[in-house]
């Protein structure tokens, strides 16, 4: 009998998979796709984040800051920045299953099947996986997790470019984190949401350009933003002259929380692990992995056998009370910057990245206690220019219950 079976061979899912066989425990795996089919997706991340995990060698590329353009306004941030090799990522994991001969099975899951002492995974194949806890970790579109509806998700989408080009898209060097600059565009396009350019330069002449939304309900179309990529670039005078990758981001920024007593474990997008106000989400998967897979493995040790009882273990070990609040604060931050505009985006940006180092950073990392993310948040508030204060009040009206509740959660805890 499995200890765990887990669903999904991205990030998230090798992760938690590469964490449950280092805790010693039983775990086979199964996807779509091969485990070490090469993920396509760009992920950078704060090398810091990777200090403590001891994975700063998973880097294809460092920068030792990055810059923030907000209105004409540039800002040098301080905090190194990189870009994940993921065939080393993966390469990391897949070593650490190998050290325990897990088995990892292709397939698309139909269903699971909930017994007293296990849950049994049907395929669409009719193949049949047997675990005593199941970790769902598919994706955004999960195959056996339960969540709300919500007629309010906001995306983030994004349209990008690594390839060559007629002149440097950004300055040799340079990592763009954001820009806001929106010179490139007409009167009304600027009455549109607000998408920034995500940049790199990788090297050798190749460069790495994204045009993004930062979050929008409903989508901001991937049409829309190839046009105003291709809309920066001429208004510097520079053209794509090769392309090696063309890269296509459409993922919820606020999807519900999962039913937390449901029998199934999510994890990554299932389990909506997404940063709502960055939508970064790979350094979480890497953190929490150890976290879920210590609990899952000292509950078996201690007699737990039944799938609900280990799902709650799981559950309560990934959302404690403290991340279900801190959350809370992340929403209303998100429903803020759903209703700006072109010029309160980048007056709050520019505010957001000069409060100091260790609340920005901490924000954006999501490693601030929620008494440090209520006082960040406080200071922003007081820091920014008048008419973007004005918005974030008139938000409290629309939004504050998010707000209201964590405070009270944590007054009461």
């Amino acid at each position: 009998m499995l200890d765990v079976l887990v669903i999904g061979a991205g990030p998230a899912g090798l992760a938690i998979t590469a964490a449950l066989c280092d805790a010693g425990l039983n775990v086979a795996g199964i996807s779509p796709l091969a485990p070490d089919t090469l993920w396509t997706n760009t992920y950078g991340i704060w090398t810091d984040e990777l200090v403590p995990l001891g994975l700063t060698g998973v880097l294809a590329r460092r920068w030792s800051g990055a810059a923030v353009y907000a209105g004409e306004r540039r800002i040098d941030l301080q905090r190194e920045y990189g870009l994940i090799d993921n065939a080393k990522l993966q390469a990391h994991l897949l070593a650490r299953l190998a050290r325990t001969a897990t088995a990892w099975h292709t397939g698309r899951v139909a269903e699971a099947t909930q017994l007293p002492d296990y849950t049994l995974v049907t395929t669409r194949s009719d193949a049949q996986y047997a675990a005593r806890v199941v970790i769902d970790a598919s994706g955004h579109a999960p195959a056996l997790i339960s969540r709300p509806r919500s007629p309010h998700l906001a995306y983030q989408t994004a349209y990008g470019i690594v390839g060559r080009f007629s002149a440097p898209p950004v300055s040799p060097g340079q990592m763009v984190l954001m820009d806001y600059r929106s010179d490139h565009l007409v009167e009304d396009e600027r009455r549109e949401p607000p998408t920034f350019l995500y940049a790199m330069d990788l090297g050798e002449g190749r460069f790495f350009v994204e045009e993004t939304s930062l979050a929008h309900t409903p989508p901001a179309p991937l049409d829309a933003l190839a046009q105003r990529l291709y809309k920066r670039l001429a208004r510097q005078g520079v053209r794509v002259e090769e392309v090696e990758h063309v890269e296509r981001c459409v993922f919820p920024m606020n999807a519900p929380l999962p039913a937390l007593d449901q029998p199934v474990l999510g994890y990554g997008g299932a389990a909506s692990m997404v940063n709502p106000i960055s939508g970064y989400q790979v350094g979480a998967a890497l953190r929490c992995a150890p976290v879920v897979a210590g609990a899952l493995a000292a509950a078996l040790e201690g007699g737990e056998r039944t799938p609900n009882g280990l799902a709650q273990t799981g559950w309560q070990a990934l959302w404690p009370k403290q991340r279900v609040q801190q959350r809370a604060l992340y929403l209303f931050g998100l429903a803020n910057v759903l209703r700006f505009d072109v010029r309160q985006t980048q007056d709050f940006f520019g505010t957001f990245f000069d409060l100091p180092y260790a609340q920005w950073s901490g924000y954006l990392s999501n490693t601030l206690s929620t008494p440090e993310l209520l006082q960040a948040m406080l200071n922003l508030f007081r820091r920014t220019p008048a008419h973007v204060r004005g918005a974030l009040t008139a938000s409290v009206l629309f939004a504050g219950g998010d707000l209201l509740q964590a405070a009270r959660q944590e007054m009461f805890s």
